[in-house]
């Protein structure tokens, strides 16, 4: 237990901003080397397979992410420098995703050199997962596909998410016509951009999950204008939209394009609604052990995952992206505990 918190000290202690984790990646691998662990890696990310790996196996990953969010204002201490106060361990990345990271390559190490396990065991630390990059996980996926079934180390209190929201960012454009505040010339863009945000509050899509609850729209940003005389000719506004399952992000952004008067421009269609059935062997025993089972608002790197993949790890979200970010020792080591209590025996 101990060298895992040493583990998450360094990592505390590193800066690895999204696009900026090489030191990051360079202290994982370097504690694989000490245990002995062979790994592979490609850009900031690493991987390594179950000592005694055999192909037919089903594959089953634990992977978790290595960058941060910038440091939130308001921090009282530097948040580079791990404090402990107690059973507190405070830090930038403590609890997302720190914590959790830690405590998958303890679980994977408590597995790694066992000869009768029913499946390839495979820990992944990735990249780039705060800003849904294209160069973490997305690109180690096919070097050790096909997988079975993931677990994702993300802070969820070691609750199981069972399903995720996917995300669909949409820029929207207003188009008016400019001319003099002052006189009645002009359309004005910023009123036009009001109308269809109006219509963004109010509209609700119809179909409701039992678990991932409705689709949310919200808007998040909004420009316009260039001095206080001039009535705008555009208005950029951002909505964020968390979509449930039964919308694929390409139907959400259809029937918004259909409900707007504003031009709308998706970033991307990738990060859809993911989960997997009540009836999965991994959500039973879930249940089995009294586990909360929930649908989590938040995306990560399950939404690029094509096969079964849940959500869980020791901290909670609550936290994330916080100033004075923490995480409870006592946490990790329960949940170390309990995922060790979910593999053991599991059959995928």
């Amino acid at each position: 237990m101990d060298k895992y918190i040493r583990l998450l000290k360094s990592l505390i202690s590193t800066p690895s901003f999204s696009k900026e984790e090489e030191q990051a990646a360079g202290i994982v691998r370097q504690f694989l080397m000490q245990e002995g662990i062979p790994f592979k890696t490609k850009k900031n990310n690493t991987w390594t397979l179950n000592k005694h790996y055999k192909k037919g196996k089903p594959v089953l990953l634990l992977n978790s992410h290595i960058d941060t969010v910038k440091p939130a204002k308001g921090y009282t201490f530097d948040p580079f420098s791990p404090l402990e106060e107690g059973d507190k361990l405070y830090g930038l990345g403590s609890n997302d995703a720190g914590g959790p990271l830690v405590s998958l390559l303890a679980v994977y190490s408590h597995f790694y050199e066992r000869e009768d396990l029913p499946w390839n065991l495979v820990f992944a630390a990735t990249s780039e997962e705060e800003i849904s990059g294209r160069q973490g996980l997305e690109i180690v996926l096919p070097e050790i596909t096909p997988v079975a079934f993931a677990i994702v180390g993300e802070p969820t209190r070691m609750e199981l998410a069972i399903a995720e929201k996917g995300l669909l960012v949409l820029d929207c454009y207003a188009y008016g016509k400019s001319g003099h505040a002052a006189r009645n010339d002009g359309v004005n863009a910023l009123y036009k951009a009001f109308d269809d945000i109006r219509k963004l509050r109010d509209y609700e899509f119809k179909r409701r999950s039992e678990l991932l609850g409705e689709v949310k729209i919200t808007v998040t940003q909004i420009e316009a204008g260039t001095q206080h005389n001039v009535i705008p000719d555009v208005c950029h506004f951002v909505v964020d939209v968390r979509t449930n399952e039964f919308y694929p992000n390409k139907e959400a952004a259809r029937i918004i394009t259909e409900m707007i008067e504003s031009e709308v421009k998706p970033r991307s269609f990738r990060l859809n609604s993911s989960g997997i059935s009540v009836d999965h062997p991994f959500a039973r025993k879930a249940e089995e052990l009294g586990i909360k089972i929930y649908g989590s608002p938040t995306t990560s790197d399950q939404a690029i995952m094509p096969f079964p993949s849940v959500k869980m790890g020791p901290g909670d979200s609550a936290r994330s992206h916080s100033a004075d970010e923490f995480i409870y020792k006592s946490e990790i080591l329960e949940g170390i505990k309990r995922y060790i209590q979910m593999l053991e025996g599991l059959k995928i």
